[in-house]
Formats: C-alpha cells, structure tokens, sequence
C-alpha cells in the first residue's frame, strides 16, 4: 500500500493498542513501525533502477527482517518511556502487529514481495487490491486526522478507530470476493474464446476495484484485456502481443536484463523501437491500456540506453491523465 496508508493504520492500531493518554505517543510508535519496512526507498540513491526496483519490497519486508526489527523498536519504546506500566510482553505483541500487517498487507498488490529473502527471491502477490485504493485508505485516514486533532483522552477515540478500520477491512474482504469473479470471468472468457494458457493473472486498475486487467501467457506471447465487472456482457475483449523471443537473445548477456525478468515474475515481452530494444513488463498494465490498447505499458525500460529510464518507470502510472481521461475512466470502471 502507499505510504499515508501505512502511517495511518500504524497510528490507528497504536491508539487500540494502548490505554487512553498514551494514545498519542502509541499513535507515533505505530506509524513508525508501519513505515519502516518501507526504508528500502533509500537504495534508490545509490543503485541503478532494475536493482533499485528488486530492493524495494525486498528484504525490508521479509521475515528475517521482522525478526530483527521487532525487537530493536521494542527495546527503544521501552527504554525511551521508562518509567511506565507497560509490559514488555505488550511492546513486543503491538510492534509484531505492527511490522507484518505491513508485510501482510503489501502482498495484496500486484507488486510483489519477498517474504522469504534473503534465502528465496520468489515475490508474493495476491493481485487483489491497486496499490493506492482510497475506499481501503480514505477510512483510515479519515480516522487518523480525528485522532489528531482530538484530546488525547476523549472517550470515543477507541471507537473511531474501530470503526474506520472496520470499514477499510471490510472493503479489503469485498476485494477478495471481487478477485475471484474476476478469475471466473477470466477462466470463462478463455475457454469460449478457445485461448489456451500456460500461466495468467488479473489485477485491478487504478484506484478502484471494479475495472479489472488480465494477462494470459501463451506459447507465443500474451492475451491482454480489461474488463469490468459491472459490464453488462461478461465479454473480455483480448488483443495479442507477440513474445518476440527472438529479441530476447540479443540481449541474453544484458547487465539489467535478467534483474528485470526476475521482477516481472515471467510476464514480459522486448520490443524492436528504432533502433532500441525496450523491456516491457506486463504485470501494471498499459498507460490508459483501458482506452487506447496499443500505448505504452506503464513499466518499460529502454536496453540501450539508461537515460531517463527511472523517470519513465516511475511517472508511467499515471501518465497522460487529464479531466477527460478520467470521466472516460469512470464510466469504464461502470460498465459504459
């Protein structure tokens, strides 16, 4: 999830977790230990962008790290309070919580995460939720600017939060549901169009959970379509896109090139441009692929040259959006 999500469900739990006075001082402790896994945005200073985009939810979200951090933030917010009432049993099970419902959380997007590094670089991901949904994170939020602005010892702060995370968690539950009859429609549509697989996957689109992407990988390259499930036809529209693995072995020895394959979990293809080669990785989807199926996938990245390739990477999500883009966007995700 993004990182104003995290803080806020950190701060939330923090105000559960402990008696009220200490609410806010927990709220801090909480945020932090919600955040810090994210640290790994740091690596980008130093490392160039395939090995910068293998890091990012790499060991700073695995287990091992769990197991190290957890009890370095209990001995600080022990030591730091003193003297209090507070067990030390009861720092420990508030900043476990804390660090793997980030962990937890995190694998629902389509990003990927690696639980297991350093001794496995397999990344999980549920494809479930967009990594930036405001029906989860609004909620939260919403919740969090209460509690700040709030006295510390107002009496319904413990009931705010319950019922902001309750609503978040509650949307987080519909999503799963809407996962699976998104891969029903997928499975459906596939075997009426006759589209024979060896692997695919679907994900939601920005911001919402309703208009759906898929990929079916194919011998020869990939089925790509988006379909929403308000539409009043259950129809997948698909389009081919060719593997072009005859690319692939002119760049085998590519320094960049197998960081790349290994973050895209398989779902690639390389493309001829000019006079360069360029990484496209399938799993986000295309630049308003929705509308215009043939623009540029929102993660690529040029073989050649590496010039300007973290800014593509990192603006593709949302490039090209404007005020029409959008009200087309909505009426997709309806159904229209």
């Amino acid at each position: 999830m993004d990182s104003l999500t995290h803080i806020a469900l950190g701060a939330c739990i923090g105000e559960l977790f402990f008696e009220k006075g200490f609410g806010k001082k927990a709220m801090i402790w909480g945020a932090l230990a919600q955040s810090i896994p994210d640290i790994d945005f740091i690596t980008s200073l130093w490392m160039n962008t395939p090995e910068s985009l293998l890091a990012h939810r790499g060991f700073t979200h695995s287990l091992v790290f769990a197991v190290i951090i957890i009890p370095v933030l209990t001995l600080l917010a022990n030591q730091i309070h003193k003297p209090h009432n507070i067990t030390f049993l009861k720092w420990v099970l508030f900043f476990t919580i804390s660090v793997l419902l980030h962990l937890y959380i995190d694998a629902f997007n389509n990003y990927g995460i690696g639980w297991f590094e350093p001794f496995s670089h397999h990344r999980f991901s549920f494809n479930i939720i967009y990594v930036a949904d405001p029906f989860f994170s609004v909620p939260l939020l919403i919740t969090f600017i209460s509690l700040v602005i709030s006295n510390k010892y107002q009496l319904k702060r413990k009931k705010w939060v319950i019922i902001g995370m309750s609503i978040s968690f509650i949307y987080l539950g519909y999503c799963v549901v809407n996962k699976n009859l998104a891969d029903q429609r997928f499975r459906s549509q596939t075997m009426k169009q006759h589209i024979h697989y060896n692997n695919y996957f679907t994900t939601p689109a920005p911001l919402q959970n309703w208009l759906w992407y898929a990929v079916a990988a194919t011998d020869s390259g990939y089925e790509i379509g988006y379909f929403s499930l308000l539409d009043k036809q259950n129809k997948i529209n698909f389009h081919f896109i060719q593997a072009n693995h005859q690319l692939y072995k002119e760049v085998y020895d590519h320094e960049s090139l197998q960081k790349l394959i290994r973050f895209s979990k398989g779902f690639y293809f390389i493309q001829q441009r000019n006079d360069s080669l360029i990484f496209n990785d399938l799993r986000f989807g295309q630049i308003l692929g929705w509308r215009y199926p043939n623009n540029d996938f929102v993660f690529h990245y040029n073989l050649e040259h590496d010039v300007n390739n973290k800014l593509i990477i990192q603006k593709g999500r949302m490039m090209n959006w404007n005020r029409d883009e959008f009200r087309f966007y909505v009426k997709r995700v309806m159904g229209f």
